[in-house]
């Protein structure tokens, strides 16, 4: 299993990291690892963050991960100072994966699933709300 770390991104420039600091290690099954992008803007509540969570499936026949993440866009009140929240995006992503699979499947799968979603056909697809037409 992987050891728990902060996550460099790069922001939509392609050239700017955004490093997602490492709130909290997952304590096993059912126990969330949480990070959250200190560098962004507003409270620590409004900034955005991002969870992993991993269990076995009913038959403990496969590894099931949950991925979530929100992203608010947050803006400063002119007539109080305060930051607030005027929307949030949020993703949720499972996946399921056989522990019948060979290692350099599974090991396939993981690479090629993560650079789909890193697509630039995804990433647009996201930006304007519309699968691809």
């Amino acid at each position: 299993m992987p050891t728990a770390a902060n996550i460099t991104v790069k922001k939509a420039d392609n050239s700017t990291d955004q490093v997602w600091t490492l709130v909290a290690a997952s304590g096993g099954d059912k126990t969330p690892a949480a990070w959250r992008n200190e560098s962004a803007t507003g409270t620590i509540g409004q900034r955005p963050s991002f969870t992993c969570l991993s269990r076995w499936s009913g038959d403990k026949m496969s590894r099931r991960l949950d991925m979530k993440g929100s992203f608010p866009s947050v803006y400063t009140d002119t007539n109080s100072g305060l930051t607030q929240i005027r929307a949030t995006a949020v993703m949720n992503a499972s996946m399921v994966v056989p522990v019948t699979m060979l290692d350099a499947d599974i090991a396939e799968f993981a690479a090629q699933i993560a650079n789909l979603v890193a697509s630039s056909l995804m990433k647009s697809a996201v930006s304007t709300g519309y699968a691809p037409t």
